[in-house]
């Protein structure tokens, strides 16, 4: 019974903006990026991205950039947006990211044909056309997750 009221207590002290980022952040970008002990360790690591001043964290919201992505072509003649993983260069990995959640593929180097940088692949978020409050509330979730911080976001610093 103590447990259910220091949860109730705690998720009380949470502003309200934090808790509509955490659901937006639950909902897109759990995929592809871990915090707090949820979601998919693919993408870049946010835990810095966190620090950052309101203003950065929504340029990488709403970032297209895919320099994180490669254009992965097989000699088969099947081809993907893939995200490199570090290790063995004699068997490379891949997240194939045009699946959600993206799918871990491990290659031999001899299958693949090429992986150049590419264009195609575009940052989810980027594509969904949040509005400024929403774009807010992630970066209020992602600066809570982060550091704690429970401070608002106001929507005009993220425009």
């Amino acid at each position: 019974m103590i447990w259910v009221a220091v949860l109730l207590w705690a998720n009380s002290t949470v502003p309200q903006q934090v808790q509509r980022g955490d659901a937006l952040f639950a909902e897109r970008c759990t995929q592809c990026h871990a915090l707090k002990g949820r979601g998919t360790a693919v993408g870049p690591d946010l835990s810095v991205m966190g620090r950052l001043p309101a203003r950065a964290i929504a340029t990488a919201i709403r970032s297209t950039a895919t320099q994180y992505v490669q254009a992965v072509t097989l000699k088969s003649g099947e081809t993907f947006p893939g995200m490199p993983l570090p290790g063995d260069e004699s068997h490379p990995q891949f997240y194939d990211v045009s699946k959600m959640p993206p799918v871990l593929r491990p290659i031999d180097r001899s299958d693949i044909q090429s992986a150049t940088s590419q264009d195609a692949w575009k940052h989810p978020p980027a594509l969904a056309n949040y509005t400024s409050e929403q774009v807010a509330d992630i970066v209020a979730y992602v600066r809570y997750a982060v550091t704690g911080s429970v401070k608002p976001v106001d929507p005009t610093d993220v425009e």
